[in-house]
């Protein structure tokens, strides 16, 4: 199978349902910026020097494709095909686990903190605020475009990722700057 299929040539491209759509479309935008997001997680991961960082990051990439793929089936058939495209409830606990794993780890937060510190702190900094666009765009669509554990579960990813990000400084004695 080649890499290119000349399809999307004409700037159209296909959900699962067979439905040819504009690139620009909104639905097509909302799966790109999760895909964006999975991409970043996958430089973070190369830079991270936190192992057990690179394992969550590799599971959240796993799961951003699931939902990519939800995103892109506007007739929800991929649901009763595809278990690995399944994001639900235990999918978001997982999140709050590590949540309050890390967390517990941490000074509590006092004040608002800037971006920045270890370069896999920063990266994080930048994966939540990618996080949150990918937010937007699903939002966007309207709550019956998706199932809602979707939506749970990319809300939810952005305070990990909001977590990783001090978590991965507090490891690497980069201090939180105060705004």
């Amino acid at each position: 199978m080649k890499i290119y299929t000349r399809t999307g040539d004409s700037g159209e491209t296909g959900l699962f349902d067979g439905t040819r759509v504009a690139k620009s479309n909104p639905r097509v935008a909302a799966y790109g910026d999760v895909d964006e997001l999975g991409a970043y997680l996958g430089a973070v991961r190369a830079v991270s020097p936190e192992e057990d960082l690179r394992a969550m990051l590799e599971q959240i990439q796993r799961d951003l494709f699931a939902i990519g793929a939800r995103l892109a089936d506007p007739a929800h058939r991929i649901a009763s095909r595809v278990r690995k495209a399944a994001v639900g409830s235990e999918d978001i606990a997982r999140l709050e686990g590590w949540i309050d794993s890390l967390e517990a780890d941490l000074p509590s937060l006092r004040r608002f903190i800037l971006a920045g510190g270890s370069q896999s702190g920063a990266a994080l900094h930048v994966a939540r605020a990618i996080c949150r666009r990918a937010e937007r765009a699903m939002v966007g669509l309207g709550s019956d475009a998706y199932e809602p554990e979707l939506l749970t579960y990319v809300n939810r990813l952005s305070d990990l990722l909001f977590v990783m990000a001090r978590s991965a400084n507090h490891r690497a004695g980069a201090p939180e700057l105060e705004w």
